[in-house]
């Protein structure tokens, strides 16, 4: 199964950098297959690093600030327990991980992970509507390049309805963000 979250790994300089992944895992938890842009810093870090922490979160609006990279306060961190690493102070659950295998062959780059401790906050409940659709308005936006700019604002718009149904204010500031980085990067015809 696929679960979306965040990814915290450490830059070269040393500082944290916190990015939206969806890992390929086995319902306990106790391995991680990830799948990172090459372009990106992720990537990068856990190709160097070998390491990181991946959490289950429940905050749309951070999961959509990392992954179109927009302005937004750093998240608290404190150090994790069993690697050298950060955890997320406000996420629900989150799994420590090192590396065990990196295949560059195919047409992703693949990191084989196995857990080596798990923590846990709070339960996270799922995703209501509204959660759902931002993250898969954010989806979308994150490809823009590949999809296209008519694409990209039908999901959007058929995204938005949920979010104003069922969302609370940080998932329509969310979603808001979200259409705004849209509508900055490609004007309209």
């Amino acid at each position: 199964m696929i679960l979306e979250g965040l990814v915290t790994t450490r830059n070269p300089d040393g500082s944290v950098n916190v990015a939206p992944q969806g890992p390929i895992t086995s319902a306990a938890l106790t391995t991680l297959t990830f799948r990172p842009f090459p372009e990106s810093n992720t990537y990068a870090n856990l190709q160097r690093e070998r390491r990181g922490v991946f959490h289950l979160v429940d905050d749309v609006l951070l999961l959509a600030q990392t992954a179109l990279d927009l302005p937004h306060p750093p998240p608290s961190t404190e150090p994790a327990a069993r690697i050298d690493g950060q955890v997320l102070r406000d996420c629900c659950r989150w799994c420590e991980f090192v590396i065990e295998r990196i295949d560059l062959t195919g047409e992703r780059p693949v990191f084989e992970a196995r857990v080596v401790h798990r923590g846990w906050r709070r339960d996270h409940c799922g995703f209501n509507r509204a959660r759902h659709a931002v993250i898969e308005a954010t989806i979308a936006a994150s490809r823009l390049a590949w999809l296209g700019r008519d694409e990209v604002l039908a999901e959007i718009a058929r995204c938005r309805a949920p979010v104003l149904k069922t969302g609370d204010e940080r998932e329509q500031e969310a979603l808001r963000l979200v259409e705004e980085f849209v509508q900055s990067r490609v004007p309209p015809p």
